[in-house]
Parts: structure tokens; C-alpha cells; sequence
């Protein structure tokens, strides 16, 4: 079979966060509340409304496109884009076509190879959202007009991702962005953040794109990469068949693991642009943008290089430690709370390890850390470690309890007599005693045949029976003496 190449782009629609929409006064407070009460007669559509352009919408989708490194057009014009489907009751939708806010940015992302991939941000217009169609077994359909009128930005980014995985992470990286700064919920399961992905693929020796086709409103970042491996291998499949793929417009369908085809793929002049009579371009001074520019924090990418640069992590950990900015703040918080030399790795592998690993059972966002642990929790437990006080086995006990129940791990150490064991006497008590158990047996033979790692079962055993108050490397050294 022929080498084909894919070529990728996708067109991401991200809610603004405001307290009203984009045109209007009503509520965006609108998950969860009743059908149409989040209405207007702007959003409605009804006769003589006139739309009124929500000047701090305009101030965030500025600050992402700074955030996406595109430059801020001075000048950029609202247009009417022919709608014709119900969930937009005026027939139109108040978008930006030809002069957007936003233009000429990119990204980065790194593959799982280690592979740093530049990502061009072709565009970035501010619009309305739809509402929302909810469609009945009996073929009947009811429409819901809360979300309809919603501030929302499409960012669309260039043709230059090559694989179903170099999409995801697109995806996720422009998600990061746009949460890190305060713009976007990141919510997807709610609509906040949803993405187009545009796929063609063509034979390694033709220069000749193939015929593009667009996969609707997918809502997760899993989905976009299996809704392109599967579109991919469609497509190559037709070709190889000697057919014609179409342009059109599919859907991914996860629960058969396939896209489907929906509608013809329509061109810009199926909507009939033309400039939106009722709001007067938009005209941004210098001082303006730059006010905007002065308002950007400090990037993920920039936080993650000055972690790695300032408290000697791997990428890998800082990268971890900058997927949210709120946890980027703690883990800097918590290191300066700890003030100790290798305080920041010691910081890292707790929260990496411990609590990302309570997250992850318990299915809790990453945040929910910096409530449940508070910083002077976490340093407390530290300290403790660092100072002899505790063994680390029983840290790891105490983290979970602190997390679960917000407890002071001083108190408990206190109240419980968890202190470490470091008295000889005691230890070598305890290590004899766990020499004559039948379950050393095993490992006492291993050992004197040359295994020496045998040992570390042996420390367990001590460990165990002190209920991880033993200080563990004395332990060793005990057990070496007597096996010696």
C-alpha cells in the first residue's frame, strides 16, 4: 500500500466567561436552568431587537489571542452569516469573517516521542453560539434558547497538524491556555469548549490536497483523536478502493466507533457574508492592546521552563505542575512555606505522587488539592519527615488522612505516638523477632546465597510489625550486622 499524509486543522469554539451575553444583558449562567429562561429578545430574535457588542468579551478574546501569540487587529468587522436552522431564530448568525479581532499566532506542543511541533493559530473571531437542539425518539425535536447568544470565540488554527495525536494535544494545549487566563471554563461536557476537526489525506507523492472533511462539535479531547484515526483510515480505504472521497460534513459516533455522514460540506458563499448592519466596525487603539498585553500572567510554557530552571525539575514534573495555573501557584506557595534546600522536589513528589494519585481514585479535579491540603498542611507534613520525627510510611499514611478528613498531621503524630523508632534497643528487638518468622525464611536464605537485595523484604517484615515507625535505614543496617 502507498504512503498517504494526513493534513489537519481544527476550528475550536470556546465560551467567553462573562456574566451576559454577547449582544444582549441576559445571564450566561445558564447550565442547569430551566429551558428558555435565559432569554432576551435579543437572543430571541425577535423583531427590533438590536444587538449591543459586550465590551468585556471583546477585552478576553483579546487577551487569548495575545495568549495564542496572534496579533490584535486594530481594526476588525462583525458580519451576518446566513443560518438557516432553528436553534438560531433569527435566521443569521453575528459572527466576524474576512477582518477578524485576531490573526497570526501559533503554539507549541511536545509528542509523546519528544517531538516540539509549532502549531499556526490561522485566526481567532468572537461570535454567538446557538442553542441547543434536543432531539425526541419519536423524531420530534424541542429547542432550548439558554445557551443561544453566548459569548463565544472560534479560534482556527492552520493546516500544520499531521497525526490523530498531534491534534489532541492542540486541542489540550489551547484548553490549558484559555483556563490558565481566565477566559474559558474548559468545560466540555457542557458545551463550554468544543472543536471541528478539517482532515484530507492525500498520497506521500501528490502535492494535490485531497477533498476535505469536517467531523462536527466533537466534545472531548479522546474523541477527536480516535474520531481522526478513524477518518483517516475511511478515507485511505476509498482511495485504495479507486473511489472519490466527498467533501462533506460527519459526525463522530462514539458508541460505534465510526463517523457518520451528516450534510454537504457548504463553502463561504453558501452563508452569504455581509458586513452587520447594526454594529459599526471595531476600532482598537494601540493603548488599548497594549493595556491587553500588560494583563497576560505568566504562560504555561514560561512557568514550566522557570520551574525547571529555578528548582532543578524534570520536564516531565514541571509540566504536570503547570497543566492548571492554580496548581502552579500552590506548588510555589507550598516550597516557599517548606524553606528548606530540597524543599521544591521534596514538594513535587508529594503533590505528583500522593496527591495526584488521591485525585485520580477518587475522580476529583486537580484543584481540589489546594482545598483539601491546605499549603500549611502539606509543609507541616514535610517538616516532620525532614526532621526525623516521622518515617516517611507513615507520611504517606498521614497525607491521606490530612486529605480526607483536613486534619492537623502534627496532632495526629501527637495523639497516635507515631513517632519514628531510631532507639538501637527497641530496633534490634524488633529485628530479631522478624529473623525468627517463618516468612523470612525464604529471604535469610536468598541472602546469604548472594541476593542482596533478599534484604528488603526483611525490612518490610520490621516495617510492618512497627506499623512504619521504624526508621528505615537503621533497620537495614541492623539486619546487615546480623545476618553478617
Amino acid at each position: 500500500m502507498p504512503e498517504y499524509i494526513a493534513t489537519i486543522g481544527l476550528e475550536i469554539h470556546a465560551h467567553i466567561l462573562t456574566a451576559s451575553k454577547m449582544f444582549d444583558g441576559c445571564s450566561t449562567d445558564y447550565a442547569g436552568a430551566p429551558p428558555n429562561t435565559r432569554v432576551s429578545v435579543v437572543s430571541l430574535g425577535l423583531p427590533g431587537a438590536l444587538p449591543v457588542l459586550n465590551a468585556r468579551a471583546v477585552e478576553l478574546a483579546a487577551l487569548c489571542g495575545l495568549a495564542l501569540g496572534c496579533r490584535v487587529n486594530e481594526h476588525s468587522v462583525f458580519a451576518r452569516k446566513s443560518y438557516p436552522y432553528p436553534d438560531l431564530p433569527k435566521g443569521f448568525q453575528i459572527t466576524q469573517y474576512d477582518e477578524p479581532l485576531c490573526s497570526d499566532g501559533a503554539i507549541e506542543i511536545r509528542t509523546a516521542a519528544g517531538e516540539i511541533r509549532r502549531i499556526g493559530i490561522e485566526r481567532l473571531h468572537i461570535e454567538e453560539d446557538t442553542g441547543r437542539l434536543i432531539h425526541s425518539p419519536d423524531g420530534s425535536s424541542l429547542i432550548d434558547y439558554n445557551r443561544s447568544g453566548m459569548p463565544l470565540m472560534e479560534i482556527v488554527t492552520r493546516p500544520d497538524i499531521r497525526t490523530p495525536e498531534e491534534a489532541r494535544l492542540t486541542f489540550e494545549k489551547i484548553r490549558q491556555i484559555l483556563v490558565w487566563i481566565g477566559a474559558n471554563s474548559g468545560n466540555l461536557e457542557e458545551g463550554a469548549l468544543r472543536c471541528d476537526a478539517n482532515v484530507s489525506v492525500r498520497r506521500a507523492d501528490s502535492d494535490r490536497f485531497g477533498a476535505k472533511v469536517e467531523i462536527k462539535n466533537i466534545n472531548s479531547f479522546r474523541f477527536v483523536e480516535r474520531a481522526l484515526a478513524y477518518e483517516i483510515e475511511r478515507q485511505i480505504r476509498i482511495l485504495e478502493a479507486g473511489g472519490v472521497v466527498e467533501q462533506e460534513t460527519r459526525g463522530w459516533r462514539e458508541d460505534l466507533g465510526r463517523t457518520e455522514g451528516q450534510r454537504s460540506k457548504e463553502y463561504a458563499h453558501d452563508y452569504r457574508y455581509f458586513p452587520e448592519p447594526d454594529i459599526p466596525p471595531l476600532v482598537l487603539s494601540p493603548e488599548w492592546i497594549a493595556a491587553r498585553q500588560a494583563e497576560l500572567p505568566e504562560l504555561p510554557d514560561a512557568r514550566r521552563a522557570r520551574l525547571m530552571e529555578s528548582y532543578g525539575l524534570s520536564w516531565q514534573d514541571a509540566d504536570l505542575l503547570t497543566q492548571e495555573r492554580a496548581i502552579a501557584d500552590y506548588y510555589e506557595t507550598a516550597v516557599a512555606a517548606v524553606n528548606r534546600p530540597d524543599g521544591a522536589k521534596e514538594v513535587a513528589n508529594w503533590v505528583l505522587n500522593e496527591g495526584f494519585r488521591l485525585l485520580n481514585d477518587r475522580g476529583e479535579p486537580a484543584t481540589t488539592l489546594i482545598e483539601r491540603m491546605p499549603v500549611h498542611r502539606l509543609a507541616t507534613l514535610i517538616e516532620l519527615v525532614q526532621q526525623s520525627t516521622i518515617t516517611r510510611a507513615v507520611a504517606k499514611q498521614l497525607f491521606e488522612e490530612v486529605f480526607t478528613t483536613g486534619a492537623d498531621p502534627a496532632v495526629l503524630v501527637a495523639e497516635r505516638g507515631l513517632t519514628q523508632i531510631s532507639d538501637d534497643e527497641a530496633l534490634l528487638e524488633a529485628v530479631r523477632a522478624a529473623l525468627v518468622d517463618e516468612k523470612a525464611e525464604k529471604a535469610i536464605a536468598e541472602y546469604r546465597k548472594g541476593k542482596k537485595t533478599a534484604i528488603q523484604f526483611l525490612v518490610g517484615l520490621v516495617m510492618r510489625a512497627t506499623k512504619g515507625k521504624a526508621n528505615a535505614q537503621r533497620v537495614r543496617e541492623l539486619l546487615e550486622a546480623e545476618l553478617g
